[in-house]
């Protein structure tokens, strides 16, 4: 599957999709992911065919896809709302879109066994989906999505009606099955710990442009402008200048003047103004682990909190309170109080200087 220089904008006026350039190997698993209105959506639904490109072109195996209506894609699609038809059993569900391709009554009765089985729900045949929990219709709805063997599912927001703890059983069974299968998946969703946790690669979208396309760890660990640190994952930002670059790390000097270490990701110049990220669970407070030489920066405890596994303290560093420091529980991490006045620091290449 790819996009090439796709733009799309509704009746001339701004692009809600500008220049997407994207291409998905056969069986891989990607996550579209992003605020409201970043043209995450309307992407899935122009591979879909449910939207039209205003410019570029969508391939399928090499075939532009652009003026094929979606019914003749070959598309699986698996929706927020179930989108299952109230007046039909489980089966007849399943049955209409082989219906649709014209299939032989005893092919479709093998395929839908098959894919009822494939989501654990063999013995609901006969029932309709009024007669089922939210979360047994949303395996129906992906058992639709997969019984005609597509080769490509796209899924929009398919977990966002349910419970947490049947979200989170979903999101495996899901990523499972599509490797199991070795189907394409395109997922969009706005849950980031759904993205990180499902998918392959996760395409981070802003604006209508691809921010950052990469794998889960690399994304969250390496983001590479100050978007993407601030929408994946709890970060830490302190804004200041470039003082200094060299090679693979640089100087910034806080606006409250304390110099720190840091990795400089797209920042160039000495004097340019960068917002530097930290991740809360990069911070120390155990100075012995730092680089005799590493900068450090002084601190006071506003807020110490239990959460079981670890301790989530919240500082007021360089003028702000908002400063998060994660650390695991164990019999040597010291407990802080309010008010405690302790000093800071990591290494510099957890630090990274972005944009400002």
């Amino acid at each position: 599957m790819e996009f090439e220089r796709v733009q799309k904008s509704y009746d001339g006026e701004k692009l809600v999709v500008k220049d997407l350039n994207l291409s998905l190997p056969k069986g891989e698993f990607l996550t579209m992911l992003g605020p409201s209105g970043s043209g995450k959506t309307t992407c899935l639904m122009m591979l879909a065919g449910f939207e039209t490109a205003t410019h570029g072109e969508i391939r399928l195996d090499g075939k532009s896809i652009n003026n094929i209506p979606p019914h003749k894609r070959g598309i699986g699609m698996v929706f927020q709302n179930y989108a299952l038809f109230p007046h039909m059993t489980v089966g007849e569900n399943l049955s209409f879109p082989l219906e649709v391709r014209k299939l032989g009554k005893s092919e479709r009765e093998k395929k839908i066994t098959r894919a009822l089985d494939m989501v654990q729900m063999g013995d609901f045949k006969n029932r309709r989906p009024t007669q089922l929990s939210g979360g047994q219709q949303q395996r129906i709805a992906l058992a639709r999505a997969l019984v005609f063997e597509p080769e490509l599912v796209l899924m929009d927001e398919p977990l966002g009606a349910l419970d947490k703890q049947l979200r989170e059983t979903l999101q495996f069974e899901i990523t499972d099955l599509a490797h199991r299968l070795g189907i394409t998946v395109v997922y969009v969703t706005h849950d980031q710990t759904e993205a990180l946790t499902m998918s392959d690669r996760v395409a981070v979208f802003d604006d209508g442009r691809i921010q950052q396309l990469a794998p889960p760890d690399e994304l969250y660990e390496k983001p590479q402008n100050s978007f993407v640190a601030q929408f994946i994952g709890e970060n830490n930002t302190l804004e200041g200048v470039v003082e200094k670059i060299d090679g693979r790390s640089c100087l910034v000097r806080l606006d409250d003047g304390e110099l720190i270490d840091a990795l400089p990701v797209n920042v160039q110049e000495v004097g340019q103004r960068t917002r530097v990220s930290i991740r809360p669970e990069r911070v120390e407070s155990n100075l012995e682990r730092l680089h005799p030489d590493a900068h450090t920066l002084p601190a006071t405890v506003e807020e110490f909190i239990y959460m079981g596994d670890t301790f989530r303290t919240r500082l007021k560093v360089a003028g702000r309170d908002d400063f998060i420091m994660k650390t695991r529980n164990a019999p040597d991490q010291p407990r802080l109080k309010p008010g405690e006045q302790i000093r800071i620091g990591w290494l510099a290449e957890d630090c990274r200087a972005l944009d400002a």
